[in-house]
């Protein structure tokens, strides 16, 4: 056989052997260069998103290539470099507050706290895209030259709930810093959620289709299929991972709620009431020691959201304060506190309808605690904590005591649970104690009622008591009145007897205007009658009867 000249180039600007594939199969000359026939046009500009759609081979990676040699200061999410040795939550904006940072690993579905303190080999294939994407919006946002963001399929190796939560939070990040971002997908489930302000679709034959339309502020579109539910706690244990003090107890838990994706379908969250504390100092402030020193009050009107967990593919999308927002009124209490810790950086219990009281200080007797670990030489957030723990007694000692304190007062027992404890696991406690300021919440019923099931099953509660009370009063009326019957007969021995008022039948003799009429009853004969002679008073004995 010839040779088929696999380097020569033809003139028209491909090989002979692509010239004799192309006309061998009837391919259109355009396809030669592996893309579009026409360079794409794009709009660019704050707060605007552009989404390419189409099949594998279509175009996509070309129009973007062509985009990103247009314009040199593009961050391409797939080329991007990521510092290797650096936690993930120092490469995000290190230059911006941490609250900046942690709403952007939270936007791309990074909002759990253990990823955040992980370097970028640490982390999965999708976590990685993930990592990249939130640098490169970090790096966008702190741009001040105006370059549009590049992604190639864009979210095309993750799962296709997690591909909704980041484009549907992708927009709000989007518009809110005014970025300009550019994706590339092969999937239109993600576009009811990114809501693309110019959608070219490519049919991969040089054809296009140019849509422009103007994004509208709307739920997550799995929010429709979500349904909340009465849990137990059992269902907990599905999320116990998930949550950053996952090794900490729920006390004493009262009602368990549980989002699920339709009925009785996968979980996607769940949020725990349990019985509050006895005393907490701004609960105090807020409510005007109404619950000070009163455990009876405090377990009848009060409970504390003790743990918020939505799962981490759906995080950022409003799913928490829904939750929040929708369970509340179900407690059946007329008062629900929580203490977050990520109440700084997510202000999920505020749009839940809580109100912000303040930041919590550290309780006196660990703030006496730590005063000895430092007097002691010994930082709780230094790297050799975990040896001082495990070599010095004493300071073992104190950070059990700690331990001690803190679950005394969350969960009613505190000593058997902080000695079992290992030096790691210990030091992790005290670690979480000192670093952690959470913010107070507290929401208050309006009105102080309950929802109506609560609130029947409370006023017959209050009807019942009510009656009691009656009862009792008049218990203690017909005491009163015996007692003033015993005191009237008493009396009346020393006086002469009167006819009694009340007739035969025992209703009162008296009549309409109120004066009491003469009893009908005639009175018993008597037997003698005392008559006067001379030598003094006699008696004569009766002889007629009546």
């Amino acid at each position: 056989m010839e040779p088929d000249g696999g380097g020569v180039v033809c003139e028209a600007g491909c090989s002979s052997r692509v010239a004799r594939v192309a006309s061998q199969f009837g391919l259109p000359r355009h396809v030669f260069g592996g893309g579009v026939a026409d360079p794409i046009r794009v709009r660019l500009g704050a707060g605007r998103i552009t989404a390419l759609v189409g099949p594998s081979g279509s175009g996509k990676t070309t129009a973007l290539r062509q985009l990103e040699a247009k314009f040199p200061q593009a961050h391409n999410v797939d080329r991007l470099r990521f510092p290797r040795d650096c936690p993930v939550v120092d490469a995000v904006l290190p230059e911006k507050p941490l609250a900046d940072a942690l709403a952007i690993l939270s936007g791309c579905a990074l909002g759990e706290p253990r990823l955040w303190v992980r370097s970028y080999d640490e982390l999965s294939e999708g976590e990685k895209f993930r990592a990249r994407l939130a640098r490169a919006l970090g790096l966008q946002a702190g741009s001040r030259v105006p370059a549009p963001l590049l992604c190639d399929e864009f979210c095309a190796g993750l799962h296709r709930r997690a591909a909704r939560a980041i484009a549907y939070n992708l927009r709000k990040l989007v518009t809110r810093l005014g970025l300009n971002l550019v994706v590339a997908t092969s999937n239109d489930d993600v576009l009811p959620d990114l809501q693309p302000d110019t959608l070219i679709r490519l049919a991969g034959d040089g054809r296009r289709e140019v849509l422009e339309r103007s994004p509208v502020r709307r739920p997550l579109s799995l929010a429709r299929r979500l349904h909340i539910a009465a849990g137990s706690k059992r269902d907990y244990a599905a999320f116990a991972a998930m949550h950053y003090r996952g090794s900490d107890g729920l006390g004493f838990v009262d009602k368990v709620f549980v989002m699920r994706l339709g009925i009785g379908g996968e979980p996607m969250g769940i949020v725990v009431y349990a019985h509050a504390p006895l005393e907490l100092a701004l609960r105090n402030k807020a409510t005007r020691g109404r619950f000070s020193g009163n455990p009876a009050r405090l377990n009848r009107e009060l409970r504390i959201v003790r743990r918020l967990v939505i799962h981490p593919d759906l995080r950022g999308c409003g799913l928490g304060h829904r939750l929040v927002r929708e369970t509340l009124p179900a407690v059946g209490t007329s008062y629900v506190e929580t203490l977050a810790s990520m109440g700084a950086v997510n202000p999920v219990f505020e749009k839940a309808g809580m109100q912000r009281i303040g930041q919590c200080a550290l309780p006196r007797e660990q703030q006496s605690a730590l005063e000895d670990l430092r007097g002691l030489g010994v930082d709780p957030l230094g790297r050799d904590f975990l040896a001082q723990i495990s070599r010095r007694p004493r300071v073992r000692r104190l950070a059990r005591r700690m331990a001690y304190n803190w679950y005394r007062a969350t969960t009613g027992c505190g000593q058997r649970r902080a000695r079992r404890q290992t030096p790691q696991a210990l030091a992790q406690t005290v670690r979480g104690l000192v670093g952690s300021q959470p913010v107070y919440y507290l929401w208050h019923r309006p009105g102080g009622c309950t929802d109506q099931g609560d609130n029947v099953r409370h006023q017959c509660t209050a009807a019942t008591r009510l009656d009691r009370n009656d009862t009792r009063t008049s218990v203690r009326a017909d005491a009163t009145d015996r007692n003033d019957t015993r005191t009237s007969v008493s009396a009346d021995t020393t006086r002469p007897k009167r006819a009694a008022n009340f007739s035969s039948r025992g209703r009162p003799n008296v009549d309409d205007t109120g004066h009491t009429r003469r009893s009908k009853t005639p009175e018993a004969p008597r037997k003698y009658t005392r008559v006067s002679k001379m030598g003094g008073p006699s008696w004569r004995r009766n002889t007629t009867r009546p």
